[in-house]
């Protein structure tokens, strides 16, 4: 029975974790819209702004692979089932 609720809290863990996707979808559209108005406003400062994006989203999308490596930690290492 332990086991199975172990189990169970792991894949309610897992789902929640997967959760943290949301943030970085959410705010990677949000900079590359802002992008793409600031090159409009100001075409001469598009390499700056491009660079600024990419670095800006490849730091947001390490939350959300934050949550996918705890979700598959959870789901399929399991560190708590050696608990019991």
């Amino acid at each position: 029975m332990e086991r199975a609720i172990v189990l169970a809290a792991s894949a309610i863990g897992a789902g929640l974790a997967m959760i943290a996707g949301i943030g970085p979808g959410i705010g990677e559209g949000y900079a590359a819209g802002k992008a793409c108005e600031a090159i409009g406003r100001q075409p001469e400062a598009k390499g700056s702004v491009t660079s600024t994006l990419i670095l800006g989203c490849a730091l947001a999308e390490t939350t959300g692979l934050y949550g996918l490596i705890v979700a598959l930690i959870l789901m399929f290492v399991n560190p708590f089932l050696g608990k019991l």
